[in-house]
């Protein structure tokens, strides 16, 4: 399947930069793929679509402040540095620009001094294999030096690292935000909860993968990045109890819908699972774990729009996609939603 099957204008201006004070004031665009219709709403509205006995299914991962910026100890050059993956006692493997100035044994420090790394492996892909030393835990003198590792087409710095959290992230790991759950409010999910819609969880932590472009023309030869997800027993409990009883299952995200068709396909039901998934979901497959997809607007030629084209059709997501471009909504990270119904 060629590429550029999934091609479309999009206008730069329109890729959201900074995210909007209120998180539930975002477009809300409503697909509906029986009767083939689009409606406009915010994205507050979304209750009315949500019906008691429902489930709504939350990516709970939380981002890492994964980008740091410090000075080799020797030399004081400066070096970046964006964790991608922790191992054991302390090792991370990361990228560092510019990676050709480190070498294993190299010592790099941040924060003068409260954060030290020291390079002990060269990794074939060109990523380097650090070992970090510190005073205190570790996630707190993260959360003090580090920045968030928004993606690359966003010029603008994050005033509020927590915008760049979803208002439920709890399970510290991701290295970027599940970007469909940023329009929800704690006031909006208690109303939901009070309409009788039931709340679910899981973890899938975002990496650095969701934004590799895919870079063959035939989509069937991209290779996905692995990622990890956790799928609790209750939660699994939950959603089939829930299908069971005729409730629609309503995933927020994409990361939540790969978490989902993951444990699906690898079990034929909904089951307590753990692991790492390399899932890639584009037509023609067909979606067996979810009834709904609440997302965001993605780039053109992404997996991501690939993902949402198998849920409702290439032909009608990029019917949508022209007339939100129209329409002026707002895309990917901090931009508007879109409901699949």
């Amino acid at each position: 399947m060629d590429i550029k099957q999934y091609d479309f204008e999009l206008p730069e201006e329109l890729i959201a930069q900074v995210p909007l004070q209120d998180r539930s004031s975002s477009k809300l665009m409503v697909l509906d793929r029986k009767e083939q219709t689009i409606d406009h709403r915010e994205f507050k509205e979304i209750t009315q679509y949500l019906k008691k006995g429902d489930c709504l299914v939350l990516n709970d991962t939380r981002v890492l402040p994964a980008r740091l910026y410090g000075a080799k100890a020797e030399t004081g050059g400066k070096v970046e540095v964006l964790l991608l993956h922790q191992g054991s006692n302390d090792e991370w493997e990361v990228l560092i620009k510019p990676a050709k100035k480190v070498k294993a044994g190299t010592i790099i420090s941040f924060g003068d001094g409260q954060l030290t790394a020291e390079c002990t492996e060269v990794l074939e892909h060109g990523g380097r294999k650090v070992r970090f030393s510190y005073d205190g835990i570790f996630l707190e003198v993260l959360e003090k030096l580090g920045e968030m590792p928004l993606p690359p087409y966003i010029k603008e710095q994050l005033s509020d690292k927590e915008r760049y959290q979803t208002v439920y992230a709890k399970e510290e790991g991701s290295a970027a935000a599940p970007t469909a759950g940023l329009h929800f409010t704690k006031q909006l999910l208690k109303e939901i909860e009070s309409a009788g819609v039931e709340i679910a969880y899981l973890t899938l932590h975002v990496g650095l993968g969701t934004f590799r472009p895919v870079s063959v023309d035939n989509i069937e030869e991209h290779e996905m990045h692995a990622e990890f997800y956790q799928l609790s027993e209750e939660t699994a409990s939950q959603l089939t109890r829930v299908r069971e009883n005729g409730g629609r299952i309503i995933s927020v995200g994409t990361t939540t819908t790969r978490t989902l068709e993951t444990v699906m396909r690898d079990y034929g039901k909904f089951q307590a699972a753990s692991g790492w998934t390399d899932i890639f979901i584009y037509p023609p497959h067909k979606l067996k774990a979810i009834d709904g997809l609440i997302t965001n607007f993605h780039l053109p030629q992404s997996t991501l729009i690939m993902l949402v084209s198998a849920f409702a059709t290439r032909d009608f997501i990029l019917d949508a996609y022209r007339v939100a471009v129209e329409k002026q909504y707002r895309f990917f990270s901090f931009g508007d939603a879109m409901f699949i119904r």
